[in-house]
């Protein structure tokens, strides 16, 4: 079974940054694609940023395009995103996804049941 855990979140200033790492354990996972998503208080989860295994494209949302970065470590099987010039409105709780990598195209999906998620970590931005 694989288990997902996500670290680095925190409380900054606005304009600041930081960088979430999410780390995968256990079952065979060899190829994935990668995302991280989040949620503010009172809203639903958003997508924020994905990368595929194939090629290593990736992926923004509009709101985060610019100032967020997302890679990889695949020996590791670590996916980062960093987070530069961050905002009030970027405060959330941040989850990372992942699942076998496909040949699709385009920003790769992830399933609430039938792919991994981590359980989130807390990003406040003070302004």
């Amino acid at each position: 079974q694989v288990q997902l855990v996500e670290f680095g979140g925190g409380l900054v200033q606005a304009g600041g940054s930081l960088r979430l790492s999410c780390a995968a354990s256990g079952g065979i996972f060899t190829e994935y694609d990668g995302g991280w998503f989040r949620q503010a208080p009172g809203k639903e989860r958003e997508f924020v940023a994905a990368i595929r295994w194939s090629g290593g494209r990736t992926y923004y949302a509009d709101s985060v395009l610019g100032r967020f970065a997302i890679s990889r470590d695949a020996a590791k099987k670590i996916v980062y995103l960093r987070m530069n010039s961050l905002k009030p409105e970027d405060t959330a709780v941040y989850f990372c996804a992942a699942k076998n990598a496909d040949v699709g195209v385009g920003v790769p999906t992830f399933s609430s049941v039938n792919d991994y998620w981590g359980q989130g970590t807390q990003v406040t931005v003070s302004s």
